[in-house]
């Protein structure tokens, strides 16, 4: 592989930058240093600056390294200032190993983490390598410290246990008639023993089945390969048998099946599969056997079939009791021991969880039956070195779930399951697969080191746990940091900074790189948190990068080429050492994804105690992007690595990494004073001649101070500035020009004058005003400056200004000279007092200034208010200047004069970041000119309006009703054991969410319920409250009051005729509960109750209401008011009882002779018709004849 290295030019193919971007600091754009690899490979991933007794060296990742073969991946040393700058491959995975294993070194991705370590060396790590337990391959991940002359001094790998590759297992087999059809359980055992590896010094295993009698069906020692296993289950006959002897079986597999002479080995692990479909006619026996199995040390795994249970239709009662049984037969804890299936088919479904809890007891120590949950740990994925020792995050231990494992000399601390988790403040997150230890962090505070770990897919926002360790290594969580976004990666990237360099840390960054813009772009964003003195975190400010241009439906420009669009602001966020040299640390962002996937990096500056908003650089790749990508997928910022005293920086993309060197800063102060201050109109003698002119002449002395920050005495230290003066910048025709040797005159000059470092420098200058000159406004004189050569040498600091703008005051107050105002103020607000509803608030002051005497010079209006309220502008507009909470306007600008009034209205809105009682306003006008103390009164105004805030939040209640109906002939139970035997559970959700941009007043949330009947019997029963962790709930004694459950309850209800057709707390007797909810953006209290059905089954009504009332309050009342609208919700649970009965006999009588009496008269209206008489023709005997 060749490299390349070039000063002044950076190939195409080189991560160079364009000189494009907005803002520019001292990170040198144009010169350093670039190494370039194969893009496949994702040379770049990861960057370290190193130094040894050798030099200085750029570490790179490569974690592909080694395709298209083995892809295990690598890290590169590529040297500093050496002339030969060919990069070398250190050839890691080859010596990281850990002995007795059986290693799996192929895509182990060595180089995906890599960090250096205080002792000189570094730390690499490979979370993908893997060895083998028999069959199975196991991901822990390995890491290997490499000392300051690239040598491996160990791999650390603490989540690898130590493989037994030998288990005796015994299979129990219910064979009574129940089981049906046989074809499935032989079916279920070809699939289960052929995932099994047997063999004399492997696996065994023996299968004992039972119904009235037990069987060996086979011998531990019987086969010696899976194969002939397999093809004699298929043929494997049913026992058959009219009676269950589960517990039989059981014994006589512990007595006989695991003896020597059936093919039992001493000392191996004992497992016992049991798979039954029905309740044991021995369960008498149970209590012995099992104790005997316990006495044994036999890991028993236990399987129910319900396929004979619901295939009888039996109750839950009977269901519930047999999988108890089946429980009590397995091993503890049951999550991993017992399993439970519809029917003989589904038995399929369960054969590969089964195999791999049982093959984690092959890959398991006998003193550490836990670690097997580390089996897939990736340990390594991320790393940090602390104080304590070094952490390395472990994403897929646990399921996925993740931890972090703390390695230290004496040995390595691995965290139980759930010790970043509490169980009882999580309900309802989804903590699976959450990745804790995708990133780890810690941080140094006067009470001892906060370790902090990311967790980037916990409930699929993301969160940041702060833990640390007590005196016994058990993690004490400290402090929850959640992401807002589903999808954003929140906690993905941590970085700490001890910005003031106190050895403290000052704030955390946490990055959220998948954060969706406004574009659905991944735009990324990264959170800023402030340590506090409480030792708590508070998120201070969010920063963004620049918009990107993405392809979407309504884009009429389309650039990007690559998918997905967007920065992906935050992938890589790193502290670098004080780049510019003002004694705060700094830090860079990448953004991999910006312009196309070529990607670019943010700078900020430190300030203080915490980091400036605004980026002061922002440093893009160059190139065309097909052979270097993502540029800002790693930083490392620490070391100066050509010697001029001033941290360098580094950045890695896909396919190459450059090195940027810093250049030096550099202080050039200005300052210009003026001879005479000011200019009298009146003055009437000239105090220069030019050209034959005759006029008033100012000179203007210019002053510059030129420091260099760093320490670095090599450095070349004189520069040279240029600087630009001119009068009335601002003006189309300028009232005065410089004096020119040559005699030429104009209102700008430029020079240019060499300066050395520590020097003070002064020039004069000589502007002379023109013959006819007016005073509506003063005379200003703008100095710019800065260095002639800008991409060399130090750059200019860009906190102190470049330019400086000074005015001349023209003075016009008559012979005497003295201006002596009678200035006079009213100010009125537009309200007396106000009930803040929102942010956008609006105040109006109107603002009159009049002045009854000599011109006011340079008149202004001083308007400070306190801090609940902003300055939004003035009308008419006018000039003014803003500090905070104090805001200055120019009236009459430049003079008020004699008898001349100003008036001018002062628009102000509320700050949601202050809260007070008052708004105060004071109204000051001033001027240059004199005014007697007699006449001073009036010039200030005092304004005091009093305010309350209305809350801002949404509070609702779900469901709004809810519908519970009984129906004819339904009984309740004669014993409730359980909470579920009460009746229907009805769960009502309360919300509380903030609206407004003003912080939420504490609350109180008071619930209110029916929860007897006027004879005193139970209507809604209270068995659980929910809520959000900081929300208090105090309901002592109404939640589950009978204690169901753990003692049982027999319903006697009384009958009673429930008549009201609304049933509230104004007719019943009601009980009620508060919620004390505090300060938050979001809160919930969830109520579960249950319907006493015994009472309504019992009670005579057809249809009643049974109102649930939630009223909030306010603690604060002087402060806070709550809207109408947001203070009751109701909850409206309906109860209906159906009515089957038939139609009563009376009525069918009637009915009849009804109907009956309408046919009579049908009947009698048709015979009176003549319906019922026809004519008859007569035929006489003659024509019967005929």
């Amino acid at each position: 592989m060749h490299w390349a290295s070039l000063h002044s030019t950076l190939t195409a193919l080189a991560l160079a930058v364009l000189l494009a971007c907005v803002l520019s600091f001292n990170v040198d754009q144009k010169n350093g240093l670039s190494f370039n690899g194969p893009l496949e490979d994702m040379f770049g991933y990861t960057v370290q600056q190193f130094e040894n007794s050798e030099g200085k060296w750029v570490l790179i990742g490569s974690p592909l390294s080694g395709q298209p073969a083995k892809r295990t991946g690598d890290v590169y040393k590529c040297p500093v200032g050496k002339g030969d700058n060919t990069c070398i491959k250190l050839e890691l995975p080859k010596n990281t190993t850990i002995p007795n294993l059986n290693e799996v070194k192929e895509n182990m991705t060595m180089g995906t983490t890599l960090v250096t370590n205080p002792s000189g060396g570094f730390l690499a790590c490979g979370p993908q390598y893997g060895y083998m337990c028999g069959q199975q391959q196991y991901i822990s991940g390995v890491c290997a410290n490499v000392s300051s002359s690239f040598q491996i001094l160990n791999s650390v790998a603490p989540a690898v246990p130590e493989c037994e590759k030998e288990l005796d297992i015994v299979i129990v087999l219910d064979g009574s008639n129940s089981i049906y059809p046989w074809s499935s359980i032989t079916d279920f055992l070809v699939r289960f023993l052929g995932n099994i590896v047997v063999g004399p010094k492997l696996s065994q295993v023996g299968i004992v089945s039972y119904g009235e009698t037990v069987t060996h069906n086979v011998n531990l020692s019987q086969f010696d390969n899976t194969a002939d296993l397999v093809n004699f289950v298929r043929e494997l006959p049913q026992q058959t048998g009219t009676k269950t002897m589960t517990f039989k079986g059981i014994d006589t597999a512990r007595k006989e099946a695991f003896m020597p002479e059936r093919g039992a080995r001493v000392g191996v692990k004992k497992v016992m599969v049991t798979v039954t479909d029905g309740e044991s006619h021995d369960s008498f026996d149970m209590g012995r056997v099992i104790a005997g199995c316990e006495e044994d040390n036999i890991e028993r795994f236990g399987i129910a079939v319900l396929g004979d249970y619901n295939r009888q239709n039996k109750t839950a009662a009977e269901i519930q009791k047999f999988i108890r049984e089946i429980e009590n037969i397995s091993s503890q804890p049951l999550r991993d021991h017992f399993f439970n299936v519809s029917d003989e088919f589904a038995l399929l479904s369960i054969v590969d969880a089964l195999g791999s809890r049982i093959f984690a007891l092959e890959a398991t120590t006998s003193n550490l039956t836990s670690s097997f949950e580390m089996e897939m740990s990736q340990t390594g994925f991320s790393a940090h070195t602390s104080t304590e020792g070094v952490l390395l995050g472990a994403v897929g231990a646990y399921d996925w779930n993740g931890t972090v494992v703390m390695h230290t000399a004496g040995g390595s601390v691995v965290p139980g399951k759930n010790e970043f988790f509490n169980a009882d403040a999580e309900v309802g997150y989804e903590r699976l697969a959450g990745y804790i230890g995708y990133d780890v962090e810690s941080a140094s505070t006067p009470d001892g080191v906060l370790y902090i770990t990311g967790a980037p897919r916990y409930n699929h926002t993301g969160r940041v746990v702060i833990y640390r360790l007590n005196e016994t290594n058990n993690i004490v969580i400290s402090q929850i940091l959640r992401g807002d976004q589903i999808g954003s990666y929140f906690g993905s990237v941590l970085q700490t900074v001890d910005v003031d360099g106190d050895s403290y840390t000052d704030v955390l960054l946490v990055g959220a790189p998948m954060y969706m813009g406004t574009e659905r772009d991944e735009q990324g964003q990264v959170y800023v948190y402030k340590l506090n003195e409480d030792g708590q975190f508070e998120h201070t400010v969010t920063l963004k990068p620049v918009n990107q241009s993405c392809c979407t439906a309504h884009s009429e420009v389309c650039t990007n080429k690559n998918e997905p669009c967007g920065a992906r602001f935050g992938t890589a966020i790193a502290a670098v050492s004080d780049l510019n040299l003002d004694g705060f640390n700094d830090v860079a962002i990448g953004a991999p994804l910006e312009n196309d996937h070529r990607g670019a990096v943010y700078i900020y500056h430190g300030d203080k105690k915490t980091l400036k908003e605004k980026y002061v650089q922002r440093i893009p790749a160059g190139g065309d992007g097909e052979k270097v990508k993502f540029f800002g997928q790693s930083i490392h910022g620490v070391m100066d690595l050509n010697g001029d005293g001033i941290t360098d920086v580094t950045i890695g993309g896909l396919g190459g990494a450059s090195l940027f060197w810093s250049r030096d800063v550099a202080e050039l102060r200005a300052n210009m004073t003026f001879d005479p201050a000011k200019i009298k109109l009146q003055q009437v003698q000239y105090q220069c001649e030019h050209s034959g002119r005759k006029s008033v002449c100012v000179k203007t002395e210019v002053c510059f101070v030129y420091t260099v920050k760093s320490d670095n005495k090599d450095a070349t230290t004189a520069n040279e500035v240029h600087y630009n003066l001119t009068v009335d910048a601002l003006r189309a025709k300028a009232r005065a020009s410089f004096l020119d040797p040559e005699g030429k005159s104009d209102r700008r000059i430029t020079r240019t004058f060499t300066i050395n470092d520590g020097e003070r420098k002064c020039m004069e200058e000589t502007f002379m005003m023109s013959a006819r000159l007016d005073f509506r406004d003063p005379l200003m004189v703008s100095l710019d400056f800065g260095l002639v050569d800008e991409d060399n040498g130090p750059v200019l600091d860009e906190s102190i200004p470049r330019s400086i703008n000074k005015t001349i005051p023209l003075v016009d107050c008559g012979v005497d000279e003295r201006c002596i105002a009678d200035l006079s103020l009213r100010a009125e607000p537009s309200v007396k007092s106000m009930v803040i509803k929102a942010n956008k608030e609006k105040i109006d002051l109107k603002v009159s200034v009049r002045n009854s005497k000599d011109n006011a010079y340079n008149t202004k209006v001083m308007v400070s208010f306190t801090p609940n309220i902003n300055y939004v502008k003035v009308e008419p507009e006018n000039d003014y200047t803003l500090n905070h909470t104090k805001v200055e306007f120019a009236v009459g600008y430049p003079f008020l004069g004699n008898n001349v009034e100003e008036n001018f209205e002062v628009k102000f809105e509320v700050s949601p970041e202050h809260i007070l009682k008052e708004i105060q306003i004071n109204v000051t006008a001033v001027s240059d000119s004199e005014e007697l103390l007699s006449t001073l009164n009036d010039n200030t105004v005092q304004i005091s309006i009093p305010v309350k805030y209305e809350a801002g939040l949404i509070f609702s209640a779900w469901p709004v009703d809810e519908h519970i109906v009984v129906k004819e002939g339904e009984k309740y139970a004669a014993v409730i054991n359980e909470t579920r035997f009460i009746g229907e559970e009805v769960n009502i959700s309360y919300t509380v969410e903030k609206t407004g941009d003003f912080a939420t007043p504490p609350l109180d949330l008071k619930v209110t319920y029916p929860r007897v009947s006027p004879m005193e019997n139970n209507l809604l029963y209270l068995t659980g409250i929910t809520n959000s962790p900081k929300v208090k709930c105090k309901a002592e004694g109404l939640i589950n009051p009978l204690n169901i459950n753990s003692e049982v309850v027999k319903p006697n209800p009384k009958k009673e005729t429930l008549g009201n057709f609304i049933v509230s707390c104004e007719n019943l007797q009601c009980a009620s509960f508060i919620c004390s909810i505090p300060e938050a953006k979001l809160s919930h209290v969830n109520i579960t109750f249950r319907v006493w059905k015994p009472t309504f089954i019992t009670a005579e009504f057809s249809n009643l209401h049974m109102l649930v009332n939630a009223t909030l309050g306010i603690k604060n009342k002087d402060l806070f008011v709550l809207s109408s609208s947001s203070r009751t919700r109701s909850v409206k649970i309906q109860v209906t009882k159906e009515t089957l009965g038939g139609i009563p006999f009376w009525i069918i009588i009637i009915s009849i002779l009804i109907g009956l009496l309408i046919l009579a008269l049908v009947i009698f209206i048709l015979w009176k018709m003549g319906f019922f008489k026809r004519k008859s023709r007569d035929y006489s005997k003659e024509e019967m004849m005929d």
